[in-house]
């Protein structure tokens, strides 16, 4: 059986998998549902400096649907922004949190001043926290900063709360960086002790009826199971470089998921779109996913694989450009519904009886294959 325990920034946790800061984790009550249903650890909604951001407006959730043709997605958009407690209170939460549940807690703090981030994390040190989230990388003000003050305003501010604490420190990174690597290797240089990568996206999206932004009128964080790229990109770039461990957020929507961002170099998980879609029971299915694919793959320990895809990736010299293969349509199955020739720039699908693929004029791109609704096109390799 898959063992699932690890040490992230020197707290023992039972999973990988770590319910993100947002909602499901205000309440020492909702924790306990996170516990129940196997997290690893929670991190409590981020404490905020700044009151205003305290109350929330209503509504603050909208769940964007796109499509191209039979082809859809969708976009978790959200203005949840700050705990609703100030800090003694929120200090006061964690406490409890801490005596009722048995699995480590991690505070999040956004401040404004250099004392607001000592105070606080001060607080949520004496309050029992077990390590400490740096949220300056809020997706609700990130878009007011260029990549060099995010990468000033994360270095100060994990030195002010330093001053205010012994607990394990971890900024979280905005992925809107122009060149993440370098923004890790000054945190690691000032003495951070993780990263979490990433916050989510800010976002804006415009109502075609009033001609302005949706919901509450600014911008948003914004997420889904798309953004777990992204993650995986600047992963395999990072972790083979950088010493400290990893907390990878972004698009889980499996446990397939999970184990993808460890084989890049993750250390934790974390997760919060899929928790608050699915309700906290899908984290049963997140480890169960994770366990699945250690067993299948042989794996006792997530120490076996983390990291092992980060080294495969190849560069540009190294691409194979080679055109060796070709689309074939199985007739028998082909329904005639015209997407591979109306998607075909190379005009190699051609239609007669039967469609079919003209060898010679196919590039072996493979876009009809992957378009095909019945799934009866695969590609072919030339005999050389």
């Amino acid at each position: 059986m898959a063992d699932l325990s690890l040490d992230f920034c020197g707290v023992p946790l039972r999973s990988p998998v770590v319910v993100a800061p947002a909602a499901i984790t205000e309440t020492a009550d909702r924790m306990k549902r996170c516990e129940a249903h196997g997290a690893g650890a929670v991190v409590v909604k981020s404490y905020f400096q700044e009151e205003v951001c305290r109350v929330a407006p209503t509504p603050r959730f909208r769940l964007l649907r796109h499509a191209v043709g039979r082809h859809k997605s969708f976009t978790l958009y959200s203005y949840e922004q700050a705990h609703i407690y100030g800090l003694t209170e929120f200090g006061r939460e964690i406490e409890r949190a801490k005596r009722e549940l048995s699995i480590p807690i991690f505070g999040s703090i956004n401040c404004t001043t250099p004392e607001g981030w000592a105070e606080a994390a001060r607080v949520c040190e004496e309050a029992g926290a077990d390590l400490l989230e740096l949220n300056v990388s809020c997706p609700h003000g990130v878009h007011l900063m260029s990549g060099a003050d995010m990468t000033d305003s994360m270095v100060q501010a994990l030195q002010s709360a330093r001053t205010g604490t012994s607990l394990p420190l971890v900024p979280k990174m905005s992925a809107q960086l122009s060149h993440p690597p370098s923004v890790v290797r000054a945190l690691e240089e000032a003495g951070a002790d993780g990263v979490v990568m990433f916050n989510r996206l800010t976002g804006l999206d415009i109502d075609l009826e009033t001609e302005r932004p949706i919901m509450h009128g600014g911008y948003a964080g914004h997420g889904g199971p798309w953004a777990i790229h992204l993650v995986l990109r600047w992963l395999t770039a990072v972790a083979p470089q950088s010493g400290l461990p990893i907390a990878a957020s972004g698009g889980v929507a499996s446990g397939d998921d999970v184990a993808k961002l460890i084989l890049a170099g993750a250390t934790t998980v974390q997760t919060c779109t899929a928790i608050v879609l699915q309700g906290y029971e899908f984290l049963e299915k997140l480890n169960e996913g994770l366990v699945s694919f250690m067993d299948a793959k042989g794996y006792e320990r997530l120490e076996d694989f983390r990291g092992k895809a980060a080294g495969t990736v190849v560069g540009l010299q190294e691409v194979v450009r080679e055109h060796n293969c070709y689309a074939v349509i199985d007739a028998d199955r082909c329904t005639a519904c015209d997407t591979c020739r109306r998607v075909c720039i190379y005009d190699a699908v051609q239609k007669g009886d039967v469609y079919h693929i003209v060898p010679e004029l196919c590039d072996g791109c493979g876009l009809c294959v992957e378009l095909c609704p019945v799934q009866c096109i695969e590609m072919q390799t030339f005999e050389s």
